[in-house]
């Protein structure tokens, strides 16, 4: 008798291959039988007309801080995700000296906006070197795997003190100090290093992270260390300024240290052609021999703006602002005074507008035709109908006043979508070319990060409602392409052998999904961090099982109270 059998559900194994009927049997945490008629299980699953797939493993999230104090780490394991990478974007809380905790919980909030009040009430710092951070993530059960990559910004400042803050060059004797650090970390576990390289990366007071200059000798000094383990990935994020001189250095480490190098990449409003020129650098380095992938997304890049968002339309307007932090229900009744209605729509933004909002998010106030009704379930496609502008347009009302209708109506939890990157031509075409391109990887779902403004890590729903069933304005994906995308080709690229494919001998995570009753829900703002912080998450209605080492942690979406999940170590 086996633990668990999942009974004649669609088998989509991950490897891409065609999907078959069959059951699927586990014992002792790994999968021994996937097809044909299995004998009686402790616990038997009917699967009938449910597809029966591996857990994802996701390789782009921000639980660093989140992951030593939340069991559950939601809202990605509501997703059927059964492994998280973290210490991404080269930021995260190890290694660390005492004096540099603020300076670290700083990079977060400012660069993956996560609460800093959060992270110092949540963050218990029982570590100093990485090695002790893994095992301060060792010592808690979890639903779900975590594993983490070394982030360059914190090594950085471990070592440099004020002059990585100052971004001064590394001397010789600092690169030689972080490769040691860099080889203990990945001998140790970590699953890689990572970097950023992007102006739009900064600390909450505007500065620069430590590593955004950092020369090629000290990267290459890092790398070459990690090659000394032979594994381990190097990933970055970088606005490729000089696309020719990013690619010439990023071949030349590749080549020398024989280690994947992974980088992010969208598509820009301002520059169009960009992603094309950048996958061109990527198929050239190959060809020179250089092992170089670029991460995509599985839709846009897009601020989610309401009332409770850390952005809004009308986040510039004095009187707007000065009712931020009011309680959402005061706040609302407030914005339903026609004498203020009128007051903050009279009000005057562009100066105010460079102060405040990054260059990518300026246009916030003033373009209503990118700014569409969400909608439940969220429509991250939406054509040029759903807009501000375009609703506006059929009243008598302009678009700053159809907006600020549409916000404080309902309870005051109605969003609006904004993209900002991989919406160029107001479709999902070019993501399609990315998802589609071997070249790729499927990753920037960003779990954990950007609490107030972008809410991504229901990518993986979204890969299979989306792109596998519901896709409208395009071609869609098949099934299985999806599938592989989430589960084999994440897990083999970063290294985690034992899952990404139903086989048997593989570690037992699984999901049990009914394709066809498969929903996002809208987006809602939580304040459950510690201290209060708020969240955006998103719950999803579909899975009958995620199933982790063989152990069911969420049954129809609800958390079972089981905490199979762990460390991974590379």
């Amino acid at each position: 008798m086996h633990d668990i059998v999942i009974r004649g559900g669609t088998i989509v194994d991950g490897t891409g291959g065609p999907s078959y009927t069959g059951d699927l049997a586990v014992d002792g945490g790994k999968i021994v039988q996937v097809g044909g008629k299995a004998g009686p299980g402790k616990r038997e699953i009917a699967a009938g007309g449910q597809i029966v797939t591996p857990g994802w493993v996701d390789v782009h999230t921000h639980y660093d801080g989140q992951a030593t104090w939340d069991p559950v780490l939601a809202p990605s394991s509501w997703h059927g995700v059964t492994t998280i990478l973290m210490g991404n974007c080269g930021v995260g809380f190890a290694p660390v000296r005492k004096r540099d905790h603020d300076c670290l919980i700083d990079l977060m909030e400012g660069v993956e906006d996560i609460p800093g009040i959060a992270l110092a009430e949540g963050l218990k710092w029982d570590w100093e070197s990485f090695p002790d951070y893994l095992d301060a993530l060792e010592r808690r059960t979890r639903a779900i795997d975590v594993a983490t990559q070394l982030p360059h910004h914190p090594l950085r400042v471990y070592v440099m003190g004020d002059r990585a803050v100052r971004r001064e060059n590394a001397t010789p004797e600092d690169i030689a100090e972080m490769g040691r650090l860099a080889e203990q970390a990945i001998r140790a576990g970590a699953f890689g290093f990572t970097t950023s390289r992007t102006v739009q990366h900064k600390t909450t007071s505007g500065n620069l992270v430590p590593g955004y200059n950092a020369e090629e000798t000290e990267l290459l000094g890092i790398g070459r260390a990690i090659a000394r383990t032979n594994r381990g990935t190097f990933g970055m994020a970088s606005d490729f300024d000089d696309e020719e001189e990013e690619f010439d250095w990023i071949t030349r480490m590749t080549k020398e240290t024989g280690r994947p190098f992974w980088f992010l990449l969208t598509d820009r409003n301002s520059d169009p052609g960009r992603w094309r020129r950048i996958m061109d650098g990527v198929r050239k380095a190959r060809v020179q021999g250089a092992h170089v992938t670029a991460q995509v997304a599985g839709r846009p890049v897009g601020i989610i703006l309401g009332l409770t968002t850390s952005l809004t339309p009308f986040a510039a307007r004095p009187s707007f602002a000065a009712l931020k932090d009011l309680p959402v229900a005061e706040r609302l009744a407030r914005l339903r005074d026609p004498s203020l209605r009128a007051k903050i729509l009279a009000e005057d933004t562009a100066e105010a507008l460079l102060d405040i909002m990054p260059p990518l998010q300026r246009p916030i106030a003033a373009r209503f035709d990118r700014q569409f009704v969400l909608g439940d379930p969220p429509d991250y496609e939406p054509e040029y109908s759903r807009s501000i502008e375009a609703m506006a347009a059929k009243t008598n009302l302009s678009p700053e006043e159809f907006c600020y209708d549409y916000l404080i109506g309902g309870d005051g939890g109605r969003m609006l979508f904004y993209p900002i990157t991989n919406y160029v031509h107001g479709d999902h075409g070019v993501v399609r070319e990315m998802i589609a391109d071997p070249a790729t990887l499927l990753g920037l779902g960003d779990g954990g990060a950007h609490c107030g403004l972008i809410c991504d890590s229901s990518l993986p729903t979204y890969m299979l409602t989306h792109w596998a069933r519901d896709r409208s304005r395009g071609p869609k994906f098949d099934l299985e392409f999806v599938v592989k995308r989430l589960t084999s080709e994440t897990a083999d690229y970063f290294g985690f052998k034992d899952r990404g494919r139903l086989a048997p001998g593989m570690k037992a995570d699984i999901n049990v999904i009914d394709h066809h009753a498969l929903r996002i829900h809208h987006p809602e703002m939580r304040y459950d961090l510690p201290a209060g912080g708020k969240r955006l998450v998103q719950r999803a209605d579909g899975y009958t099982a995620t199933i982790v080492s063989g152990v069911p942690v969420f049954e129809s979406g609800e958390d079972t109270g089981a905490r199979p999940g762990r460390l991974v170590r590379a």
